[in-house]
């Protein structure tokens, strides 16, 4: 059997026996073994939270994330995978994005990037001498066709639009968490403190700390603006001692 695979898996676009394409399986498996994130859809905006990336003392400090990055002024998006591969798609997607700003005088809509980038991620998976993209990515934003919006792409190319999702290590785990304690009601609050619930549990700890976690809230303001605020350490902090007081009285209830 491992004779056999080995036939059909240098390849992206030659299918095994039983219908597989080999190469693209491998790349989401590359993805499940990455950094963890979640995103969680509310009423009143979307919350992404992403693992931290554990690095030397002696690097210095980014300057902006490299989880959670900016698309244009009303998208974002988490990568996890090969930060190198999302580099590419980041680029990419915001290019098309200003060219569609130029062109309309209007933000392109969320689910257009991402239907784009896919697309582009998919060509990978059909043409000899590629590789697919080891990257899966979440899509936070706000449009007026369809107001606040969370997408989930893998590496074919495939994507959906979710309630809440994760990606990255343990997975399956922080979805079985979601499926249990997502409302849809909840506001951007609630959504951060369950990310924190999400994020713990993919971390597999019980004393989540500021370094270890990231999170960013796409929301609109009065004057009707979307607003993409990345927590601050200590908001982080508050955030997290928040839920643990939380957490200590359900316990004693």
């Amino acid at each position: 059997e491992f004779a056999m695979s080995r036939r059909y898996d240098s390849r992206t676009t030659t299918f095994s026996p039983d219908g597989r394409l080999l190469q693209v399986e491998y790349a989401l498996k590359a993805t499940d073994s990455a950094g963890s994130a979640t995103g969680i859809l509310a009423s009143d905006g979307v919350v992404l939270a992403a693992q931290k990336q554990s690095s030397s003392k002696l690097l210095a400090t980014p300057r902006q994330s490299e989880k959670i990055i900016r698309l244009d002024d009303h998208l974002l998006c988490v990568v996890a995978g090969l930060n190198s591969d999302a580099n590419i798609l980041i680029q990419s997607g915001r290019l098309m994005a200003q060219r569609h700003r130029y062109r309309f005088q209007e933000p392109m809509p969320v689910e257009m990037v991402c239907s784009w980038i896919c697309d582009y991620k998919q060509w990978y998976t059909q043409h000899g001498g590629q590789r697919p993209f080891g990257v899966s990515m979440l899509y936070a934003g706000w449009d007026e066709c369809h107001g606040f919006q969370l997408y989930k792409a893998d590496p074919a190319g495939t994507y959906g639009g979710w309630r809440a999702t994760a990606i990255g290590e343990n997975r399956q785990g922080a979805e079985n968490l979601l499926k249990n304690e997502y409302e849809e009601t909840c506001n951007v609050e609630q959504a951060l403190e369950l990310a924190v619930k999400v994020m713990s549990k993919t971390l597999d700890t019980t004393t989540p700390t500021a370094d270890k976690m990231e999170f960013t809230t796409v929301t609109r303001g009065e004057d009707g603006q979307v607003r993409i605020h990345q927590l601050t350490e200590a908001e982080t902090e508050a955030l997290l001692a928040r839920v643990e007081i939380a957490g200590a009285a359900a316990g004693d209830a």
